[in-house]
């Protein structure tokens, strides 16, 4: 099985690349990667060609960029395009949704209520549209374990006495990039059509993830600088999917406290 990445340069596709067992073919826009072919993802033509060139049995597309339209939203029109006919998952994200009093399901209709969110959901519309069989997978904040994802890179510059704060007021279900990536391909292997959630089974805020990180790296949480900010619970409900995986997707708890 050949498995075309595209992102592979980021945290996500890069941890897919690490953990696939097939060969891997990984496409990558501004930071090249070893191996690895430029497309950008904006350009159909572009995104043709490279899909026509290296003839993969499936593709996972991480690649995005929140503040570019073009990229979150069009790029992955333009990949489910040329990928007929192709296995094709596709990365979408929670805040999709734009909060509520009870857990998301893979039932719920989006309800995004910022520009990245409404890319997303209109990505996830476009695919739907185009190939009703790909995956969209929805999944939270993604956390690593050097320091890499941006999560992570926002706690050590608040713990260094940069200007910020945490808010606590936004809850999420982090996922472990390595569980992520796990159950991204065995979605691509596998025979799950339309949404599939895989975000962790911890809901917390963002003040109580950067303190775990904190504590993880040697920092110290209290030291973080933290605000409500605007109210906004979107949890993912995992649960159904999660049964149909045999990745566990494990709590925030367990990956950073454990």
């Amino acid at each position: 099985m050949r498995v075309l990445v595209t992102g592979a340069a980021g945290l996500l596709g890069g941890e897919v690349v690490r953990l696939a067992e097939h060969e891997v073919v990984p496409t990558y826009h501004r930071q090249a990667v070893p191996g690895g072919i430029r497309m950008d993802v904006r350009d159909h033509d572009q995104v043709d060609s490279v899909i026509r060139k290296v003839r993969p049995d499936g593709i996972i597309h991480a690649a995005f960029l929140q503040s570019d339209w073009t990229t979150t939203a069009e790029g992955p029109a333009n990949i489910a395009l040329a990928a007929r006919g192709i296995r094709l998952v596709f990365v979408s994200t929670d805040v999709v949704f734009g909060g509520g009093d009870e857990p998301y399901d893979e039932d719920a209709s989006p309800c995004p209520v910022t520009p990245y969110g409404a890319a997303k959901a209109a990505a996830e519309t476009a695919i739907r549209a185009v190939d009703p069989s790909a995956v969209i997978a929805r999944t939270s904040l993604v956390v690593g374990y050097d320091g890499t994802s941006a999560t992570e890179r926002l706690v050590h510059a608040l713990a260094a006495g940069e200007p910020g704060a945490l808010y606590t007021g936004n809850i999420r279900c982090p996922v472990n990039v390595t569980d992520l990536a796990s159950a991204l391909l065995e979605l691509l292997a596998g025979d799950i059509r339309g949404t599939a959630h895989v975000a962790g089974p911890d809901a917390v805020n963002r003040l109580e993830l950067g303190r775990l990180i904190a504590t993880r790296d040697g920092l110290d949480p209290q030291s973080l600088p933290f605000t409500p900010g605007l109210p906004s619970d979107v949890r993912l409900d995992s649960s159904r999917t999660q049964k149909q995986l045999r990745t566990r997707l494990r709590g925030v708890h367990e990956f950073l406290g454990g």
